[in-house]
């Protein structure tokens, strides 16, 4: 199996931008390299449904771009959204409301280019399924 996908996997070299192409389910996860750099990202790269409250979907964005250690700029919890800012850009996101345990997240960059890392939006992604049995509670002031 090892070498079918070594025949059918080939290795580009643009403007020194590593690519792989090879047919769907064979190669691997994409590495590091790929994620953090800039490429062209598709609109349905930047959103994402959940089975969980838009509140509770809110709030682990917030931990989620925390995590990543992006700058918040502005956030808004009545509407559901975050402006932040990685990678030198602004991104907006957006949490909307579909039903009782139903909601989207929507990540977009500000200046409508799609021209970016897409580790941002999928480590933020990726938080947010790991922690998607987290519980949200409000910590007492002391």
């Amino acid at each position: 199996m090892e070498r079918l996908i070594k025949l059918l996997t080939y290795t580009l070299i643009i403007s020194g931008t590593i690519i792989t192409l090879c047919p769907a389910g064979l190669c691997e996860e994409p590495t590091m390299q790929q994620l953090t750099t800039p490429q062209n990202v598709s609109y349905d790269d930047c959103t994402k449904d959940y089975n969980m409250p838009a509140e509770k979907l809110y709030y682990l964005t917030l931990a989620s771009i925390s995590a990543n250690r992006f700058e918040i700029k502005e956030m808004q919890s009545k509407t559901g959204y975050i402006l932040f800012k990685a990678g030198g850009k602004e991104y907006l996101a957006s949490v909307v409301y579909y039903g009782l345990n139903k909601s989207m997240l929507k990540i977009t960059p500000v200046n409508n280019n799609y021209y970016f890392a897409p580790g941002i939006v999928s480590n933020i992604f990726k938080y947010i399924d790991i922690n998607v049995d987290a519980k949200v509670e409000q910590i007492p002031k002391t």
